[in-house]
C-alpha cells in the first residue's frame, strides 16, 4: 500500500506503515478498515510531497496526525463522523492476554486479518496488502490470479470484518487466531525465500517483513514452541541466501552451495531457538521443520549431513500434519534418497505422482533422481518438463543449466 517515496525511507515504511494504519483502526474501528486505508495512503502522498527525502525527527507521529486528518475529511463527506468518534479503540488484540504498549501495532494488525472468521486465502490476502504492503498486482503475481479476483477477496475480507462489529477480543482468542498467524507468516516468507514467478529468485524486503513480525511474536509469546520454531526455520533458510543464487542469477542447489557463505550468526541464534523449545515439547509442524534446518545447518558439507535423522523428522512431521502436505512427502522423497538409494526414492516418487501429478518441484526431483541412476534419455524429458512448468526466473536457468550439462556428458 505504500506510494512512491524516496528510496532511503523504504526500510522505514515498511515498519511505519502498518503501525500508522493500526492506529487508526484502533481510534476508529476495525469496521474502518477501508476508510484508514485510504487516509494512510494520502498521508503516504503528502509525506513524498513535504519530507523531500528527509523525515521528521517523529516520523510515526506525523504520518499518523496526517492519516487522522484525512480520515475525518473522509468521514464527514458522508456523514459518518460522529458514529465513527464515538468508537473506543478496537484493536486491542491481546497477543500476551494483556494490553502492552511494547507490543508493535503491526501485530495488532496482523491478528485482525487472521480473523478466524475469514477464509485462509483471504487471511493471507489481507495480510499481504496491509501488513505486508504488497500492492494487488504483486498479490495477485504470488498466487498466478488475476488482479480482480485477489481485489474482490481483499474487499470481501474488509466487508466482513466490518460485519463482524465492534465487540473486543477476549483473550481466549489468542490461542484460537495463533495457528492462522503463523500460516500466514509461513506463507510469507516462504514466498519471499522462493518466489513464484519472475526474478528476483528471493525477495529479501518481504523475507525481512516475515522474520520482523516473528521476532515481535516470539518477544511477546516466548514460551510458545511453534512460534520459536517458525523464527527458528525463518532464520537458518535465511542464513543460507547469500549461498542460493550464484553470478549469473542461476539457482544454487544445497547440495551445491558454498556453506562458507551461510550466516553464521543467523544460524547462530537459529538453533540457540530451537535447542532451548525442544526441551520437553511436543513436536508440532514448524518445531520439526525447524530441527531439520539445524541439522542442515551444522553439517559441513552434503555427505557429512545426519540424513537418517532428517528422514525420521519428515516422517514424524507427515505424521503431526495428518499426511495433508505434499510438498512434506516430496522432501521426505528427497531424504530417503540420500539414506536408502534412488532406485528406492523414485519407487515413492511415482506413488505421489499419482496422487498428485502437478505438484511443483515434482518433475525435477524425477530428474535429479533419473540421473543418479544414469537413465539419461528419462532424465531429459523429466528436466524438460520441469523447466516447462517454473516461473522462476532463478530455477529455470538452474534447470537449463542441468539438462546441458546432462546432456553433455551423456
Amino acid at each position: 500500500m505504500t506510494a512512491s517515496l524516496p528510496r532511503v525511507d523504504e526500510g522505514l515504511w515498511r515498519d511505519l506503515v502498518p503501525q500508522a494504519l493500526a492506529r487508526l483502526l484502533r481510534t476508529y474501528g476495525r469496521d474502518q478498515i477501508d476508510l484508514c486505508e485510504d487516509a494512510v495512503q494520502e498521508a503516504l502522498l503528502a509525506a513524498h510531497q513535504q519530507w523531500a527525502g528527509q523525515a521528521p525527527a517523529d516520523p510515526l507521529a506525523w504520518l499518523v496526525t496526517a492519516a487522522r486528518r484525512r480520515y475525518i475529511d473522509l468521514v464527514r463527506s458522508d456523514h459518518r463522523r460522529r458514529e465513527r468518534e464515538a468508537r473506543e479503540a478496537l484493536l486491542a488484540l491481546p497477543l500476551t492476554g494483556s494490553e502492552s504498549s511494547a507490543v508493535d501495532d503491526s501485530l495488532l494488525l496482523l491478528q485482525l486479518c487472521c480473523h478466524p472468521a475469514l477464509p485462509r486465502s483471504a487471511q493471507v490476502a489481507l495480510t499481504l496488502r496491509a501488513v505486508a504492503g504488497l500492492s494487488t498486482a504483486q498479490i495477485a503475481n504470488v498466487y498466478q490470479l488475476p488482479e480482480s479476483t485477489v481485489a474482490q477477496r481483499i474487499t470481501r475480507a474488509k466487508r466482513r470484518i466490518a460485519e463482524l462489529g465492534g465487540a473486543l477480543p477476549r483473550p481466549s482468542d489468542v490461542t484460537e487466531r495463533l495457528p492462522s498467524v503463523l500460516d500466514v507468516l509461513y506463507v510469507m516468507f516462504t514466498e519471499a525465500h522462493h518466489t513464484t514467478t519472475g526474478e528476483p529468485a528471493h525477495d529479501a524486503d518481504l523475507a525481512a517483513e516475515a522474520i520482523r513480525l516473528a521476532r515481535l511474536l516470539q518477544a511477546a509469546r516466548p514460551h510458545d514452541t511453534e512460534v520459536s520454531g517458525l523464527l527458528a526455520l525463518m532464520l537458518l533458510t535465511e542464513a543460507r541466501r547469500p549461498a542460493r543464487v550464484g553470478a549469473d542469477n542461476c539457482l544454487i542447489p544445497l547440495d551445491e552451495q558454498d556453506r562458507r557463505r551461510w550466516d553464521q550468526t543467523l544460524i547462530a541464534e537459529g538453533r540457540a531457538l530451537v535447542e532451548r523449545a525442544v526441551v520437553g515439547a511436543t513436536p508440532g509442524p514448524y518445531l520439526l521443520q525447524a530441527c531439520i534446518a539445524a541439522l542442515h545447518a551444522e553439517a559441513p558439507d552434503t555427505a557429512s549431513t545426519d540424513w537418517g535423522e532428517i528422514l525420521a523428522l519428515y516422517r514424524l512431521l507427515e505424521i503431526v500434519t495428518d499426511h495433508r502436505n505434499p510438498t512434506i512427502a516430496l522432501n521426505r522423497i528427497v531424504a530417503e534418497a540420500m539414506v536408502h538409494g534412488a532406485e528406492y526414492a523414485l519407487a515413492h516418487l511415482d506413488d505421489l505422482a499419482e496422487q498428485r501429478p502437478r505438484l511443483p518441484r515434482l518433475a525435477s526431483v524425477r530428474a535429479h533422481l533419473l540421473e543418479r541412476l544414469g537413465r539419461t534419455d528419462e532424465a531429459a524429458a523429466a528436466y524438460r518438463q520441469a523447466i516447462k512448468q517454473t516461473r522462476n526466473i532463478a530455477e529455470w536457468r538452474h534447470l537449463h543449466t542441468r539438462l546441458r550439462r546432462l546432456l553433455a556428458s551423456a
